[in-house]
């Protein structure tokens, strides 16, 4: 016996053919490749971001280190245990570090030296001030200078000043060798002829021989 055909008039079938027809719902396989096509683009800027902003990174490190180069000065000398090979990150940064420590040095003894020549500047304005008395003296008594001292006098003053700093040299020189010697004398002679100290020893001694002549 012949099974009956469906008619396409018969519900039965048309509900048959709405379910079916539901499943591939064409709209719905859009949605889905619309947002899957979203995903995948929000990765790539996010990945292209990320990129971007490590190479600027690495671009901005290139550059402090070639600027390193330029400034400082014993990177753009020759090394010739290296060669012509480019420097290397760590070469560049010690070399930086070296040079910097340099110039704290050199600072400091810029300073050093400031500080000496400041006090040299003082001792002269004594001295010129001193000096400016004595020509005031000599112009407000005019006849002063007649009574002049002998040479005698010369040589004790001259030699009251040479005894005075020979205890000084004696006690502060070393003869254990020539090189201590020479090494002595400089550090004597910055110590102990400075021209506020020479200037306190000839005071003292013509206090000391005004004394005996008068």
């Amino acid at each position: 016996m012949t099974e009956p055909v469906a008619s396409p008039d018969d519900p039965w079938v048309k509900v048959e053919y709405a379910y079916s027809d539901n499943s591939l719902d064409p709209d719905d396989e859009d949605s889905d490749y619309h947002q899957e096509s979203y995903k995948e683009s929000y990765k790539d800027r996010r990945r292209r971001a990320h990129t971007q902003a490590e190479q600027k990174r690495r671009d901005a490190i290139k550059r402090g280190y070639d600027d390193l180069q330029t400034i400082v000065p014993t990177c753009q000398q020759q090394d010739f245990s290296i060669g012509s090979q480019k420097l290397s990150k760590a070469i560049v940064l010690q070399k930086t570090i070296d040079y910097i420590q340099f110039l704290h040095k050199e600072k400091k003894k810029q300073e050093e030296e400031v500080s000496m020549l400041r006090k040299d500047v003082t001792a002269l304005k004594i001295m010129k001030v001193n000096y400016e008395q004595i020509v005031k003296a000599h112009q407000d008594n005019p006849h002063e200078g007649d009574d002049q001292v002998s040479d005698q006098v010369k040589f004790n003053v001259f030699q009251g000043i040479m005894d005075s700093l020979f205890q000084s040299f004696n006690a502060s020189i070393s003869v254990a060798s020539f090189q201590e010697l020479s090494a002595c004398v400089f550090s004597w002679i910055e110590e102990h002829c400075k021209p506020q100290t020479l200037r306190e020893i000839v005071i003292g001694v013509l206090h000391q021989l005004k004394n005996q002549l008068y």
